[in-house]
């Protein structure tokens, strides 16, 4: 079974490369190994930040609907709870399908390859945190926002970046008690926009605090025990600790990109700590070090949401081109204004650092 495309998880930057590469003409086939298609999009109640051309306004699972018909009306099929469990030469790609009847394992040949696998949440490390009760803020979004289950009645969160801003309020939109918001930084790392719709709420946000160790009952988390850091040390300053009555914490540290599949299939990888770590090294048009393979999303630099979808159209335009369903001047005009719109998304608000640390290494973009 051949594929011109085959595209490696069907999130924000899988879905937009399929639909840019199918409408060139192209056999895309997308590949999940979740149940449901649309990866982070289906979970973001909130509406989008920037431009019109960025989807300001509109929510992400409204983004995410988009895209999945989009798809559809382009003729991409979609494989879900399917895991590629293997790409070996000439592109041969090994596949676990999970259907009715059982589980097939199937093999696909694909001309070119888009690795589009996503990025995986950062832990922190303290006494407790194994515990039930401890997890990712990823792992609480999904939870009330796919699946309607309350993690937890009195949630702390660690972290106050967007993600932890976004899902501590909607943690509270769920019926949660938001205990507060722990920050090991002087000052907050998201959108004060985000923050501050949680403080008029009445929550405390303790910056320059980390947490010490979870309290345990039963097995289960029921507290947490955070204190106030050196500035400089970054230890624990003596008498600043405060015990808080909790059942859930909530780890909001980071992403880092998730590059399983592409260290077996020894790509070259660079480490941006801007981005996430390892990741990837690709040119300006996502190709890797392998001609065939292309990447997009957080596997290639940990971004927002906008920015892996712009880096999925760009990868899905240079894929079909490659393939020779784009003559040189449209990819090129196509790319270009790509490209545009990725630069304004990285030179935005805290974006500096991301912009600075992609050229260092993709010239183009």
């Amino acid at each position: 079974m051949d594929r011109d495309v085959v595209i490696v998880g069907g999130g924000p930057a899988g879905l937009a490369a399929a639909v840019e590469c199918s409408r060139q003409g192209a056999d895309v086939l997308v590949i999940d190994q979740n149940d449901l298609p649309g990866g982070q999009l289906f979970k973001q109640l909130h509406k989008f930040f920037g431009s019109k051309a960025h989807s300001a306004g509109i929510r992400g699972m409204d983004i995410g609907r988009t895209l999945l018909r989009e798809c559809e009306e382009n003729g991409v099929e979609v494989w879900l709870s399917s895991t590629v469990i293997g790409i070996y030469d000439s592109n041969l790609i090994a596949i676990v399908r999970e259907t009715a009847a059982g589980k097939d394992f199937i093999r696909i040949r694909a001309r070119k390859i888009l690795l589009a696998s996503g990025g995986t949440e950062k832990a922190i490390s303290f006494p407790g945190w194994t515990l039930p009760g401890v997890m990712g803020a990823g792992c609480a979004q999904t939870m009330i926002n796919v699946n309607r289950v309350l993690p937890g009645k009195r949630v702390l969160m660690v972290g106050s970046g967007n993600v932890g801003l976004i899902v501590g309020y909607q943690l509270m939109q769920a019926g949660a008690d938001l205990a507060g918001i722990v920050e090991i930084a002087p000052k907050i790392g998201g959108y004060g926009v985000h923050a501050a719709k949680i403080r008029r709420a009445g929550v405390p946000f303790y910056l320059c605090h980390t947490v010490i160790a979870a309290g345990e009952r039963d097995g289960e988390v029921c507290s947490a025990l955070i204190g106030e850091v050196d500035a400089v040390t970054r230890k624990i300053i003596p008498g600043s600790e405060k015990l808080l009555d909790v059942d859930t914490i909530c780890i909001a540290a980071g992403l880092r990109p998730l590059s399983k599949l592409a260290r077996l299939m020894g790509l070259k990888h660079v480490f941006v700590p801007a981005l996430g770590g390892w990741m990837p090294e690709h040119d300006g048009n996502m190709q890797s070090s392998n001609e065939d393979v292309f990447v997009a999303g957080d596997i290639a630099g940990v971004e927002e949401a906008n920015t892996a979808m712009d880096e999925g159209r760009l990868a899905g335009i240079a894929m079909a081109h490659a393939l020779g369903y784009m003559d040189d001047a449209s990819f090129r005009k196509a790319g270009d204004e790509i490209r545009k719109r990725l630069e304004s998304l990285r030179l935005g608000p805290f974006g500096k650092a991301r912009f600075d640390a992609k050229s260092q290494f993709m010239g183009r973009c």
